[in-house]
């Protein structure tokens, strides 16, 4: 545990990007890296502003902050659906722990402005940090592989199926 205790943010990104399960282990139980978390997600963001070529000083905090306001709907949605749905064991705070952290190959992304590369890059990005996504809610929850698919799924569900209904509404 000592050597948890010495390890950097940059440390816990680097494991949460490989799936070291002992680190999103440690993050789900150590509290006082929830603050971390949250500058995960915003590290990330600002990566993805500088990717999509929109580095303006506005839409940088306004990705920063749908960031962050994603992340805190994700664990909770992911809270309800693992926790309360489908038996596993956790709270909201171990979840957004692991999910931000979860976000760390999102740092890649400021890699995405090369025009030969941008592309395959988001989506190799967006793939892995699914992967890591779903590493940290299977630790988080204490459950299966599966069941951390399945509430990754519902939760990308219960999210999505709103918003696209939402701009269906707009449209006509």
């Amino acid at each position: 545990m000592d050597e948890a205790m010495n390890r950097t943010m940059l440390d816990r990104m680097k494991g949460a990007a490989l799936l070291d399960v002992a680190t999103f282990t440690e993050v789900e139980h150590d509290t006082t890296l929830t603050r971390q978390a949250a500058v995960v997600v915003v590290i990330v963001a600002l990566a993805k502003a500088v990717g999509a070529a929109d580095v303006g000083l506005i839409s940088a905090i306004v990705t920063a902050c749908a960031s962050l306001v994603g992340w805190l709907i994700w664990a909770g949605v992911t809270y309800l659906i693992g926790d309360k749905l489908l038996g596993g064991t956790a709270t909201w705070g171990e979840l957004l722990r692991a999910l931000g952290y979860a976000q760390a190959p999102g740092v890649l992304m400021v890699f995405a402005i090369l025009p030969a590369i941008g592309g395959l890059l988001a989506f190799v990005v967006s793939i892995w940090t699914l992967v890591a996504g779903i590493v940290g809610l299977r630790e988080a929850l204490d459950f299966s592989t599966g069941k951390a698919v399945l509430t990754a799924i519902l939760g990308w569900l219960a999210l999505v199926i709103p918003l696209m209904l939402l701009e269906f509404a707009s449209m006509g």
